[in-house]
């Protein structure tokens, strides 16, 4: 599924980093308060394609274990810098005392995999100064933002249904399905795509039009196909006949 853009808001705090990025972790660096100038200048930098270099505690993967689980171990983690893509930075909100800036407000649009607090990270160090983030808030993520976010509470109390898994496919081609496709798609065997894209959400064509399957495009010696990745429903139960 598409999850662009990813858009959060953040609270940064300058003058300290620490282990894990945010407030959790313990101090490990100290250094002097940027002026906002400073800040204001680096950050059109971190704009566009950029190398990231995740934090330790995070979930990457190294030689099959989570980097968070090495870290807690107390081992040394070993990782790698990223190619991310960050499409907007805006800072905000700026607490200023004696000239120099305390902590400042950060929104973010991005692509997959960025790391927010490590972004703070490096503005600060390429200000000559030090940060962690103390608050985080994903606004959006693909199709689905903050003002089609219901509270929990609401779910729980029974005073919201939720949506079809149809609108999680929200801007993906439709295909719709007669009963004989259904039955191969429910079984993972592919059919006919004859629509364009490279992927598909696959319905009933009678009925309700309900989801079947989320699709990916493939081409074999039958033409293009439509190969299912995830099936919404089981398929019917085998009967064998007897003599």
């Amino acid at each position: 599924m598409q999850d662009e853009p990813k858009v959060y808001d953040a609270e940064v705090r300058f003058g300290t980093e620490t282990a894990t990025e945010d407030l959790q972790g313990e101090v490990t660096r100290e250094a002097p308060l940027p002026s906002r100038a400073a800040l204001e200048g680096a950050a059109p930098a971190f704009i566009g394609r950029i190398e990231q270099m995740p934090p330790a505690y995070s979930a990457k993967r190294i030689d099959g274990e989570r980097a968070y689980d090495i870290a807690r171990s107390g081992r040394e983690v070993t990782l790698t810098p990223v190619t991310i893509e960050i499409h907007a930075l805006r800072l905000y909100d700026f607490v200023v005392e004696n000239g120099t800036v305390v902590t400042c407000r950060m929104h973010v649009s991005c692509g997959g995999g960025t790391y927010v607090r490590s972004i703070a990270r490096d503005l600060a160090r390429a200000v000559g100064s030090a940060a962690h983030l103390t608050t985080l808030r994903r606004h959006q993520a693909g199709v689905f933002d903050l003002a089609r976010a219901v509270p929990v509470e609401e779910l729980q109390a029974g005073r919201y249904t939720l949506k079809p898994p149809i609108d999680a496919l929200e801007g993906y081609p439709i295909q719709a399905l007669g009963p004989d496709d259904v039955a191969l798609i429910v079984r993972g065997i592919d059919v006919a795509a004859t629509i364009d894209g490279a992927h598909a959400a696959l319905i009933e064509a009678s009925g309700t039009g309900a989801l079947v399957a989320f699709a990916e495009r493939r081409t074999s010696e039958k033409g293009e196909r439509w190969q299912p990745r995830v099936v919404m429903r089981e398929a019917a139960p085998h009967v064998a006949s007897g003599a």
